[in-house]
């Protein structure tokens, strides 16, 4: 039997651990943290002050930046969030860090094993320079999309998992559609607008508002006018809590993720599909590895045939849907993968039988361009040389 491991979990200081609200990153942590507290490992987590996590904690600010409408350079305090994990890497057998590129520098800086999970996109200008240069950290990406640009690097791909069984699932809905996300122009948030309206159908927005900079500019000059503009159509509700995300999801006729930008994952596209509520989208960055194009959702290149596609979502499975993303996309499946990667970087057995056990039931199909279809591996240790999905 594997024994008890002690895991450092060290989240970003910009939102609490669970977000409140908006926040990716923090809520895939939370559930890893629950899941991995059920399994008997001693964890750790360093985050804001107000976060709330089962195990120990360790505070890095007060409380978490974005909520406390903080507008400076986080960066100080995301060295002294590394900081606070190297005076006490002694107490751990595995660090696992969610700080982005600042990972790297921790990995360097530790005697301790490093698994280094990236959530954001690692097409960036000067990203081939700092991952060209050996690091002694796992490298763990999202989806293979997100780390396609690297294929020389020795990727660890997990999906991220939620905790699904207990989403809404309504048998009679609106005929609205949905748009759950930022009001940011690589979001597609007016092109969903734009969706709704060849379509005949009305449209609710749930979206976070950025305080300042290009996305606030976005907000001002480009989606405040947009929505006048649709007049009754379309109602903004802006940022919203979980229950009232999932109930959104649960009660709209399809999603809409017109966005043109590489979502790394999506957790959207399978917060909605837990609700039985199929997904209209781009073929861009992961969502190809999440939806399955005319089972789940469709996928299509401008909003002129999502508009097309908008009809035929009355004739999918819905609790098909629901049933295969909660299978495939699970906080469980996602902590076996992750409890893999650590005892494979602490050389102790167990670790292919669990990359294995994490693999089996999130295998799933996508459509090729002559209409058959093939399996496309889900979870578990891969390299970003494997054929891309999408």
């Amino acid at each position: 039997m594997n024994r008890p491991l002690r895991i450092a979990q060290v989240a970003p200081p910009l939102e609490r651990v669970p977000p409140e609200r908006y926040g990716g990153t923090e809520r895939v942590m939370y559930e890893l943290i629950v899941e991995l507290v059920r399994r008997g490992h001693e964890v750790t987590t360093f985050a804001s002050g107000d976060s709330e996590v089962p195990g120990n904690h360790v505070p890095t600010v007060p409380v978490a930046l974005r909520p406390a409408d903080f507008k400076d350079d986080p960066m100080g305090y995301f060295l002294t969030t590394a900081q606070a994990v190297l005076d006490a890497q002694d107490e751990f057998d595995v660090i696992h860090t969610h700080l982005e590129w600042m990972s790297l520098l921790l990995a360097r800086a530790t005697h301790v094993p490093v698994a280094a999970t990236f959530h954001g996109r690692l097409d960036l200008p000067w990203s081939r320079e700092l991952l060209s240069s050996p690091t002694p950290a796992h490298l763990v990406a999202i989806s293979k999309s997100q780390a396609s640009p690297h294929p020389e690097v020795d990727w660890t791909v997990v999906y991220n998992g939620l905790t699904l069984t207990g989403a809404p699932f309504e048998r009679r809905r609106s005929d609205a559609l949905c748009f759950v996300g930022r009001v940011a122009r690589e979001k597609g948030i007016v092109e969903a607008m734009e969706i709704a309206t060849l379509a005949g159908r009305p449209l609710r927005i749930a979206a976070k508002i950025a305080p300042t900079g290009v996305e606030h500019d976005y907000y001002e000059e480009v989606f405040l006018p947009a929505l006048k503009a649709a007049g009754s159509s379309v109602e903004f509700l802006g940022e919203v809590a979980g229950p009232e995300r999932d109930q959104l999801f649960a009660e709209s006729y399809a999603s809409l993720m017109p966005g043109s930008w590489p979502e790394p994952f999506g957790l959207a596209a399978i917060e909605a599909l837990a609700c039985g509520t199929p997904v209209l989208a781009r073929r861009v960055g992961g969502l190809p590895e999440i939806i399955r194009d005319g089972v789940d959702g469709f996928f299509g290149d401008d909003v002129t045939e999502l508009a097309f596609h908008v009809p035929e979502v009355a004739a999918l499975n819905r609790r098909a849907i629901r049933k295969a993303v909660i299978e495939r996309f699970s906080a469980a499946r996602m902590a076996d993968g992750y409890e893999a990667l650590y005892r494979r970087i602490l050389g102790e057995e167990g670790a292919d039988e669990g990359a294995a056990a994490a693999s089996a039931a999130t295998d799933s199909t996508e459509a090729t361009p002559d209409g058959e279809r093939r399996v496309v591996e889900m979870a578990g240790r891969t390299s970003a040389r494997s054929p891309k999905a999408g």
